[in-house]
């Protein structure tokens, strides 16, 4: 293999042909393909090794087949074959099986799979000899990585977790000190974080390439390039995008004037006279849920019913999301 000259991260793709949430894509399989021909552009210009921190594509069994073959097209312009970490939403019952999307991309030869936690490789990037190793998502992050990369110069470790890198919220995991390892990638996580240094260790959170939710909206897309003589240093690679693609339907209410009449909540809007035509511009329910997760944080529902109440809205729903 021809040695590249860095490594350049790629957050979660989430590849999908269904248009989620509140953007407004005339042809949203086009936005995700856009976003992943970049970072693939990106990588060649600048001779990097994509690695690509999982979730390559939104659901395992992605049903456009057009999807999953410019795909494959796209990934097979890389100069250097790129690396996925598999991903929760790429795999079925904590597997990558054969009928998964990924797995058609893997054997059409388009990229190596990472499926299980340890080493991955130790070769030449950068003039430096980097150990790369991996933790899937579910699996257990090590602490102590010797021994593992003998005749590495610099180690970096991929994950796709959730970590308290920067916000800390309901189980996230804690962060920590990894013997042997310089730096930790991680996936999964949707935001940019800061990056945090425990001991001899960085953690670092690049955040996904396309935003899927009205939530991200102030996110920058981006992939960050890797140099292994600086291993705690990341450079941002900011892709194009389009800002405004977000539907705000209801998610700002004016303040009511002195006086004034009040108004029905946000909430009753949404389930009001304009809630249909905004719900009908989504597969996935995703709008009311986001309604619903707001109150229960807001009201601090009890745990007993918010399980009745998502039960409620997945059985109408479905699981798409």
């Amino acid at each position: 293999m021809a040695e590249p000259a860095g490594i350049l991260f790629i957050g979660d793709p989430h590849l999908s042909s269904r248009r989620p949430g509140r953007r407004r894509d005339h042809d949203f399989a086009a936005t995700c393909l856009d976003r992943l021909d970049q970072c693939i552009a990106l990588a060649g210009a600048e001779d990097l090794l994509p690695v690509i921190l999982g979730d390559l594509f939104d659901r395992p069994r992605e049903d456009d087949h057009g999807l999953i073959v410019r795909a494959i097209r796209i990934l097979r312009t890389a100069r250097h074959m790129p690396f996925c970490l598999v991903g929760n939403h790429d795999r079925v019952d904590a597997r990558l099986g054969d009928d998964t999307a990924l797995a058609l991309v893997r054997e059409a030869g388009a990229v190596r799979t990472i499926e299980t936690p340890g080493p991955v490789f130790t070769r030449p990037i950068g003039g430096r000899r980097v150990g790369l190793g991996a933790t899937p998502h579910g699996d257990a992050i090590p602490r102590d990585v010797t021994g593992l990369f003998p005749d590495a110069e610099t180690v970096a470790w991929l994950t796709h977790h959730d970590l308290a890198i920067g916000r800390t919220y309901p189980g996230a995991e804690p962060v920590f000190p990894i013997i042997g390892c310089d730096v930790v990638v991680n996936g999964h996580m949707h935001g940019l974080e800061p990056p945090r240094r425990t001991g001899g260790t960085l953690w670092f959170n690049p955040g996904n390439i396309l935003r899927q939710s009205v939530d991200m909206i102030d996110h920058v897309p981006a992939a960050w390039a890797w140099d292994p003589k600086e291993p705690h240093s990341f450079g941002q690679r900011p892709l194009r995008y389009d800002r405004d693609v977000f539907d705000l339907t209801g998610r700002h209410a004016a303040p009511i004037a002195p006086g004034a009449e009040a108004r029905p909540s946000v909430f009753a809007e949404l389930l009001g006279s304009e809630s249909r035509s905004e719900m009908e511009r989504t597969s996935d329910g995703s709008v009311l849920l986001e309604e619903i997760e707001r109150l229960f944080a807001e009201d601090d529902v009890p745990p007993e019913v918010r399980a009745v109440v998502l039960a409620l809205h997945r059985d109408t729903v479905g699981d798409a999301a």
